[in-house]
């Protein structure tokens, strides 16, 4: 829930507040009704993305279709612990995320350069799921 700072009387600004896994503040949905917005912590999020390249990097060599199902993995626990209501932008921000880190890393395991995007986003189709909100409402 949005915190105020000020008076007693409970005037004075909203500040966001942070829990285990997102930044809660005020907002309004589609209908341009009060709603809670939620939002993954852009700190656990860079540090995911970080581990995610490492082991990239280790498996640099392995066939695409088996690191693209270990990615896909990956990318799925992470959208059931951060799919909630309000949060869909960031997952989807993560999803490409990886998606380029993927591509980099496809990159670098030959001497040429071209990396189509036609071909990324048929791998992004087949391994990387779609983000999508999976749990309650109820922050």
């Amino acid at each position: 829930m949005p915190s105020r700072i000020g008076s007693a009387e409970g005037k004075g600004n909203r500040r966001p507040s942070t829990s285990l896994a997102s930044r809660t503040s005020a907002g309004k949905n589609g209908n341009g009704s009060y709603a809670v917005r939620r939002m993954t912590v852009r700190k656990r999020m860079r540090k995911k993305l970080q581990e995610i390249k490492q082991q990239l990097r280790m498996r640099m060599h392995d066939p695409a279709p088996e690191s693209g199902a270990w990615l896909g993995s990956v990318v799925q626990g992470y959208f059931n612990y951060y799919a909630v209501p309000g949060n869909l932008d960031s997952l989807g921000l993560f999803r490409e995320r990886v998606l380029r880190n993927w591509r980099h890393t496809l990159k670098r395991r030959s001497q040429t350069r071209r990396y189509a995007w036609v071909r990324r986003l048929k791998l992004a189709a087949q391994w990387l799921p779609t983000p999508r909100v999976l749990s309650s409402p109820a922050p």
